[in-house]
């Protein structure tokens, strides 16, 4: 399998920070690493140089004013009753939306297909299976997961390789807001 892509936020330290330190007793979570906390605007999955070249191409187009966002909750996501992603949620915003919906038409016209996904704004910390102990107890500890707001002037692609410990994530190309 060959590299796959995404657009997307990079929390600020700090924020991060506060993610790492909600990551523990929770027996069988496979926690995130700080390098691959995000937001994804965008998961393209694989895609050719060229077409890679096409989407820097259109990503320098997207501009967007500087806005705020802020972790909001806790919850996780499920796949036929099994729950398989934990998250921190991120405040939905009109910016965020606009940005998005901006990053989106990039894609579009660098030839990606449309998602077809609703857009959750969240940031995954941890992968699930069935061996996960009940979230239950975890979910209402850290219901208070919130944050001040922080700045957000920037959005990245990345590229993503996937390795026996877990997929890495590379960034590729910084974008600042206009």
């Amino acid at each position: 399998m060959g590299p796959r892509f995404f657009i997307a936020i990079r929390p600020p330290g700090d924020i991060r920070d506060q993610m790492i330190d909600r990551m523990e007793a929770l027996d069988g979570a496979r926690w995130q690493d700080d390098d691959q906390l995000h937001l994804t605007l965008r998961f393209l999955g694989e895609a050719d140089p060229r077409q890679v070249d096409d989407l820097m191409a259109a990503l320098q187009s997207v501009s967007a004013p500087p806005f705020a966002l802020a972790l909001d909750g806790v919850g996780h996501f499920e796949r036929k009753g099994v729950p398989h992603t934990l998250w921190a949620g991120v405040t939905r915003s009109e910016p965020l939306m606009v940005l998005r919906n901006r990053v989106e038409r990039a894609c579009r016209r660098a030839g990606f297909p449309a998602e077809t996904r609703k857009f959750a704004p969240h940031i995954t910390i941890a992968r699930l299976n069935r061996a996960t102990a009940p979230l239950e107890g975890w979910l209402a500890q850290n219901a208070d997961c919130h944050s001040n707001p922080w700045p957000v002037d920037s959005f990245l692609l990345y590229e993503s390789r996937l390795d026996p410990g877990g997929s890495i994530y590379e960034p590729v190309m910084r974008y600042r807001f206009a």
